[in-house]
């Protein structure tokens, strides 16, 4: 199976399919779990990871693209899962699913995806399909999978051109957790795996307002020296308040920062008047820039992947200024720079495209950072973030 650039004569034994909103037909093996879905294509560059990418809440209404062709080749476990929410909804990879080989693999891949509720088309001329997204943006589609073959190309067709996209959708509701919860996982260590925070109350306490998070933001709080709550994105100024907070994490999450701001952004800023620290990652980065006064754009094709090089910059980081770090990405929308206001520095750049990824507030103890220091992709070069914000907490 490849690429196709239009057909839509189907191959025998084609049993996956994508059909995107301009017409395009691509076919390909389906597996995982039977049935379709509708998102955004988009395509992550990272060798690892895959478990990670396919259940992190930010890749919520997306079909990732694998640019690495063996995907599933080290099965799946329990402990490599960041959420039990909603992640991708399905995924496009170039080789078949062989058998895992891995000593940490409990399960096979194409398993896992089923039980997950996720669809996957595997023989697809991935590199095809990046250039194509490279060149004409993230394209709408619907993924399928049928074992014996029966689609209704026009229907899906019909489904792809209907759904409105992501400008404008708010996402973190849907993948917010619905109660409020203390964090009690631990950072993980081979052979040990993840255990239990220690119980001490004497440690500087942060509130985490859920916007779609990833359980390992939690795990690094946790190392840095803290005590975590995790509280559900409508989380109210006062309800934040009333929990004692040192300071508050502002998380990962998908969809359109603006539209999360509706709700998000009276919360932070009443969070800066209060001179409460500030830390986000991600959508959380965007939504303490907007609460600062800037604005957020959609991108083209956005930054997934775990080999970003961003510099620091500015002086909010003294003598490291000037350092790269490797980092590990996913957003599909960024703070676009040209808007940051007066008293906001600009602090961290990247350097494929020089986006915007990391700013500082002036007066206020609060930064945030564009990309995932969680991820490891350096495989330590971005902890500083979560030791720099603890350490402000005293």
């Amino acid at each position: 199976m490849a690429f196709l650039a239009s057909s839509h004569a189907q191959p025998k034994g084609a049993t996956g399919v994508i059909v995107f909103a301009d017409g395009t037909v691509v076919w390909g093996k389906g597996f995982g779990a039977s049935g379709s879905a509708v998102g955004e294509v988009c395509f992550n560059t990272a060798m690892t990871g895959y478990q990670e990418v396919l259940t992190d809440p930010s890749y919520a209404a997306q079909i990732v693209t694998f640019t690495f062709p063996h995907i599933g080749n080290v099965g799946t476990n329990a402990e490599d899962v960041e959420s039990r929410v909603e992640g991708a909804v399905g995924c496009v990879v170039r080789e078949p699913v062989t058998e895992h080989s891995n000593f940490r693999a409990e399960r096979q891949f194409v398993e896992w995806m089923k039980d997950l509720g996720k669809i996957g088309v595997s023989g697809v001329d991935t590199r095809a399909l990046t250039r194509r997204i490279r060149l004409n943006g993230a394209p709408n589609a619907v993924i399928a999978h049928d074992p014996k073959g029966r689609f209704d190309i026009d229907a899906l067709l019909q489904r792809a051109m209907e759904w409105p996209g992501l400008e404008g959708m708010d996402l973190a509701q849907r993948v917010s957790r619905e109660h409020q919860e203390g964090w009690e996982g631990n950072y993980w260590r081979l052979g040990q795996g993840y255990g239990r925070s220690p119980r001490d109350d004497k440690r500087p306490h942060v509130v985490a307002i859920d916007y779609g998070s990833k359980d390992n933001i939690f795990r690094n709080l946790v190392r840095a020296g803290a005590r975590v709550t995790v509280v559900p994105a409508k989380t109210s100024f006062d309800e934040v308040m009333a929990l004692k907070p040192d300071g508050v994490f502002l998380s990962n999450g998908p969809g359109d920062p603006a539209a999360t701001g509706d709700y998000a952004v009276p919360v932070i800023k009443a969070l800066l008047e209060a001179d409460v620290p500030l830390f986000g990652i991600c959508l959380g980065h965007q939504m303490l820039a907007l609460a600062a006064g800037a604005k957020t754009m959609k991108m083209h094709q956005g930054h997934r992947g775990a080999n970003h090089p961003v510099q620091r910059v500015g002086e909010a980081w003294g003598d490291t200024t000037g350092l790269v770090e490797i980092t590990s990405m996913n957003h599909g929308f960024a703070v676009d720079a040209d808007t940051l206001p007066e008293g906001v520095e600009q602090t961290h750049v990247s350097l494929f495209d020089g986006s915007n990824c990391g700013i500082a507030i002036s007066g206020k103890k609060a930064f945030g950072v564009q990309y995932h220091p969680e991820a490891s992709p350096g495989p330590q070069d971005s902890f500083y973030l979560f030791e720099k914000f603890v350490g402000m907490l005293g």
